[in-house]
């Protein structure tokens, strides 16, 4: 807990950061303060972010199909069954499988996601991979949904469920990553059966309507002080009951065969499946979020020169050194070279 003075020394950063994509309400007594947010502060900042992100999507509307833009705005995702042509997807397939390249993982629960960075290195040893993410299309649905001509983080991903006795994986409540849009994608390299832990997401939750804004007033006024972790550091949790009164369609449970790709807007709710047994789930994942009330398209800074394929090398790095200096936590450790399937060692 900061103490008084501390609190008004930072209160011009406090302030600052309302300019941007910051989003924890535990964290920045401004963002959280309950009065502010029965005021309307939270949801002026999302009526804004909104606003910014429809300005940009209308200026990339050529980057992907009219009928993909439909389904976007429909349901807050697009869905690609047999995205790659079946030569294409089994070089994918074979060269991910074979590959062995620095790792790291972060327990949720009695879960655990690894993550292989695709960086300019590991992609020199992909081709086939590296073709994928360079291509127009998986390029221009990502920036699509994202809003941006962003250069999106893209890694190897494997989801093991039930390797601890834990509770359950948060990820597997309902949520909204944060206040404005942001993408994520998902191009899954193995069946996903419904007892796998399959994405799952609510059509159409990415819209704003009345009731939505309502709930977002309601929510803010009180996450600060949130027994729910996720929840209070700005994204929030909500019932599958709440979803109903909300006036959203059933959750979609994306039970999908291999080289199926999803886009999606995380503003929208979404979770993680339960498992019901011990599975193994691999996933090409990539994923973007810049600040959302920016006006311009790009100069992203994963993009530029020495940054561009060392985005996430770099990230970890810095995290790392945060955390040695006791400024920052860094969930995801190393866990030396290893390949995406290898199964894992089960601790914590």
């Amino acid at each position: 807990m900061q103490s008084p003075r501390l609190s008004w020394l930072l209160s011009p950063l406090y302030v600052a950061a309302l300019a941007t994509g910051a989003k924890s309400f535990r964290d920045n007594p401004v963002i959280g303060s309950p009065a502010l947010n029965r005021a309307g502060l939270h949801v002026k900042r999302v009526r804004l972010a909104n606003a910014m992100v429809e300005r940009r999507r209308k200026r990339l509307c050529a980057l992907i199909s009219e009928d993909d833009r439909a389904a976007f705005e429909r349901d807050g995702f697009i869905l690609k069954p047999n995205f790659l042509p079946p030569a294409e997807f089994a070089a994918v397939k074979r060269q991910v499988l074979s590959f062995r390249g620095p790792a790291r993982h972060q327990f949720q629960g009695d879960g655990l996601t690894r993550r292989i960075a695709l960086d300019s290195r590991a992609l020199r040893q992909l081709p086939a991979l590296r073709s994928l993410v360079e291509s127009p299309e998986w390029l221009g649905l990502i920036r699509y949904v994202g809003s941006f001509m962003l250069e999106p983080l893209v890694y190897i991903q494997t989801i093991f469920s039930q390797v601890r006795e834990a509770p359950p994986d948060p990820q597997t409540r309902l949520h909204a990553d944060a206040f404005h849009s942001s993408v994520k994608a998902w191009l899954f390299l193995t069946d996903v059966a419904a007892q796998d832990g399959p994405f799952i997401y609510v059509p159409g939750s990415h819209r704003l309507t009345r009731r939505r804004l309502a709930w977002e007033r309601n929510a803010s006024t009180t996450a600060a002080r949130s027994s729910d972790f996720q929840t209070a550091r700005g994204s929030l949790r909500i019932s599958p009951q709440a979803v109903r009164r909300l006036g959203f369609a059933a959750p979609k449970i994306f039970e999908v065969p291999e080289n199926t790709l999803v886009v999606a807007d995380t503003l929208g709710f979404h979770a993680r499946g339960v498992s019901t047994r011990a599975s193994v789930r691999l996933e090409i994942w990539a994923y973007g979020r810049r600040n959302p009330f920016l006006p311009w398209l790009g100069l992203d800074l994963a993009a530029m020169p020495l940054v561009k394929g060392r985005a996430v090398p770099l990230y970890w790095s810095a995290v790392d050194i945060g955390e040695k200096l006791h400024v920052a936590s860094n969930p995801w450790r190393r866990i030396g070279v290893t390949g995406p399937a290898a199964p894992p060692d089960g601790g914590g």
